[in-house]
């Protein structure tokens, strides 16, 4: 089966392509913009997303949608991660929250799985952390600098390096879900 993931993000697809090549999953890349729909929900904008991704390429692929959901800033910035990223940046982030003593956070990923016209689904991963009180660490892009993921480990995903990172991962997460479905299909 040849299955595209379809993205404007190459870090995405290769931190994805590294992770299920240990699945020995290949897949290719189809760079595109796609439209987002405005949604509180991760998993209506990756369906939406991957429909619209379908509807050019008429070939089985998947998207990956990605949300940082902050407790004290009321579950901001959501799935508006990416957008918010790019107008107020990490330190922004950071400034938002000032001293706040609750940084507990949830990274979130959702992946859109279209087969066929009929055929489509979601595999959500998540991953419990913590918001870090300034940027550390070298790796990384996004929010990978003030992640704390909650696994013993104080390091942001920025300090763990790559390898840590996609072995413990939200993206990871949903991504083993993805291999499941697609194995179960190949042995039926």
């Amino acid at each position: 089966m040849k299955l595209f993931f379809v993205s404007s993000n190459y870090h995405k697809f290769q931190e994805i392509q590294k992770i299920l090549n240990e699945f020995n999953i290949q897949i290719s890349f189809h760079q595109a913009e796609l439209p987002e729909l405005q949604s509180d929900s991760l998993e209506e904008i990756a369906l939406f997303s991957a429909k619209h991704a379908y509807s050019q390429l008429k070939q089985s692929l998947f998207v990956e949608d990605t949300g940082l959901f902050i407790h004290t800033l009321r579950g901001f910035p959501g799935p508006y991660a990416s957008y918010i990223f790019k107008t107020i940046g990490n330190q922004g982030v950071l400034q938002l929250l000032g001293e706040n003593s609750n940084r507990n956070a949830i990274f979130k990923t959702v992946i859109a799985l279209i087969l066929s016209e009929n055929e489509s689904c979601t595999f959500i991963g998540e991953t419990q952390g913590t918001i870090a009180h300034s940027e550390t660490g070298n790796y990384g892009w996004g929010y990978d600098p003030i992640f704390i993921p909650l696994e013993g480990d104080r390091r942001t995903y920025a300090e763990m390096g790559v390898d840590k990172k996609n072995q413990i991962s939200h993206r990871r997460r949903s991504l083993e879900k993805l291999v499941t479905y697609l194995k179960s299909k190949i042995q039926k």
